[in-house]
């Protein structure tokens, strides 16, 4: 991932261009020496001193340093950046940094973590790289649960487009869409699946776990997800499944849902539905592994962890969204922006209502996100010990 940065030389950029430039700086006369010391003032923004004590050294190549520097950062800072880093589940520095300080001072209201003026200020001055530094020293402490290991278009879908929805659209309620299997190694017979809304623009996902992928059990799933989101569905883009294209589903969001278009990504074109396949590997697999989940009991808590995990991922949980995409000579460059909620993203569109803002509003201000982090892989360590007991009991 590339992030824009000011035109000016690395250190090691700079060593280079005065090693080269060194021998024609030594055998110049006086004159020319000026000139030249002109030249490499201009090119390396170094100050003329500087660059007379690095040409008159013995040697360019840098040195460790003899004395550490002295830690601008102490432990108490630390600690504070290490416990929101495990309330937002170990994200990386550029999604930690933006949301640092907004959520150190949502988790000392709940008295997880101690705040003072001092560090508060630290925690708006530390930079992306020096976070990026501390949590590499601390990565192995994660605590993460193990991970377990062509069909012919119908009239149907021939009514319905075929295309991409645009990364850089950037109004709320253009979701992609996609159906998860939990049949384990051999999924025969009926089974769970996790239905997964992710919108483009804003990051807001929605899941909910069914039995069964028939019709009434689709529509079923779909209702939930329409009742407890915040706003509205502008455009429903799955794969080419049949569990998104039969008479009774097209149905329901052509005459039940007005106002919905209905889209659908290219055959053999995953990357058309890029953003809801990447949740899958994070926000389903990731949780639930290759495990087969066939019972009521087991779908009903995975909705019970899905709950948890709506107010987590679209509350406090910041994400990156693509911001700029350069085409150079090297390839396509990526520029992303600041990241932000998904929350924090739809409350900037302004398509909340105001009765929907009061409410998620209450609920992040109720909610500690560390709590609420362990809680859902209590839930779910307690959901992999039932299957891991039923597969030792069937065999």
């Amino acid at each position: 991932m590339l992030k824009p940065t000011e035109e000016h030389m690395s250190v090691n950029e700079r060593r280079t261009y005065l090693k080269r430039r060194k021998q024609a700086y030594q055998q110049a006369k006086r004159k020319e020496r000026g000139r030249l010391l002109t030249e490499m003032q201009q090119v390396t923004g170094l100050h003329r001193k500087s660059l007379l004590r690095l040409l008159h050294a013995e040697s360019l190549t840098r040195q460790k340093r003899r004395t550490p520097r002295p830690r601008t950062y102490g432990v108490a800072v630390e600690q504070v950046i290490l416990v929101v880093w495990e309330s937002l589940d170990y994200v990386c520095a550029e999604r930690l940094t933006p949301v640092l300080r907004e959520t150190a001072q949502h988790l000392a209201r709940f008295g997880s973590v101690r705040l003072t003026a001092e560090i508060e200020g630290q925690l708006d001055q530390i930079s992306e790289a020096t976070i990026t530094r501390l949590l590499r020293r601390h990565r192995a402490r994660k605590q993460r649960l193990p991970r377990k290991g062509p069909e012919r278009a119908n009239q149907l879908r021939k009514e319905v487009p075929m295309k991409r929805i645009p990364w850089d659209i950037s109004e709320p309620g253009h979701f992609e869409t996609d159906l998860v299997h939990h049949g384990g190694e051999s999924p025969t017979g009926e089974y769970g699946y996790t239905l997964q809304l992710v919108d483009v623009a804003t990051g807001w996902s929605e899941r909910v776990a069914l039995l069964g992928r028939g019709q009434a059990t689709m529509v079923a799933g779909f209702r939930h997800i329409l009742a407890r989101l915040p706003f509205p569905v502008l455009e429903l883009h799955p794969d080419n499944g049949s569990e998104f294209f039969n008479h009774h589903l097209v149905q329901f969001w052509k005459e039940k849902v007005t106002g919905v278009q209905l889209s659908r990504s290219r055959p053999y074109h995953k990357n058309d539905n890029r953003n809801v396949e990447q949740k899958n590997a994070t926000l389903v697999r990731q949780y639930f592994g290759t495990l087969r989940l066939d019972t009521a009991e087991q779908v009903a808590a995975m909705n019970a962890l899905y709950e948890q995990m709506w107010l987590y991922y679209n509350l406090f949980q910041p994400v990156l969204h693509l911001a700029e995409k350069r085409v150079g000579t090297e390839g396509v460059q990526r520029i992303w922006d600041t990241a932000q909620t998904p929350y924090q993203r739809l409350l900037a569109s302004g398509k909340l209502s105001v009765e929907q803002q009061i409410r998620l509003q209450a609920l992040y201000e109720q909610t500690n996100p560390l709590r609420l982090r362990e809680a859902i892989y209590q839930g779910l360590a307690a959901l992999w010990e039932v299957c891991a007991s039923a597969a030792g009991g069937a065999a």
